[in-house]
């Protein structure tokens, strides 16, 4: 039990790969703090199967757009868990147009989910973290952090930044 007696929050964690790593950290002793959309039964269902390995489970419907929420997810899990020690910034949104037919409210939220969050999330959970002097950030970039495709200038911008944010912090 490799994460035993840590806290790990998991954004983008109430389905897909998100949610996988959620019940990896979990099944490895991790305490973990959900994040994401769905509905309600969607949501207990994903809280059970990572209550399965037998640690904590929360959930925490904070947007992704909204820094305060995301202020306010950080907050809530260290005092509630005691601390955030593994933060995995995995929430994440595709839009697919071209440039000139590119929505701007899309662009501004492909921004927002896949890479201001991030920032919003470290800059809540460094402080605990170095006060702690010990934690993990994992930011999930892609393929497209390092090179682009066609119809997909937010999704790219948002990645290559997300990379250029993990190389700074």
């Amino acid at each position: 039990m490799q994460f035993k007696g840590r806290t790990a929050v998991v954004t983008g964690s109430t389905s897909g790969i998100g949610h996988g790593i959620a019940v990896a950290l979990a099944r490895e002793g991790a305490d973990v703090v959900l994040n994401g959309f769905g509905s309600a039964a969607d949501i207990a269902a994903a809280q059970k199967q990572v209550a399965a390995a037998g640690t904590r489970v929360a959930y925490d419907p904070a947007d992704m757009t909204k820094p305060a929420q995301i202020a306010e997810m950080i907050a809530k899990a260290e005092r509630d868990f005691g601390a955030v020690d593994i933060l995995v910034n995995n929430a994440g949104i595709q839009h697919v147009a071209a440039i000139e037919d590119f929505p701007v409210e899309k662009w501004d939220q492909v921004i927002a989910i896949n890479l201001s969050s991030s920032f919003h999330t470290i800059r809540a959970a460094v402080p605990g973290m170095k006060k702690r002097n010990r934690g993990r950030i994992i930011n999930m970039c892609s393929a497209h952090s390092l090179t682009a495709s066609p119809f997909k200038a937010a999704y790219v911008a948002a990645k290559h930044g997300l990379a250029g944010l993990t190389k700074t912090v």
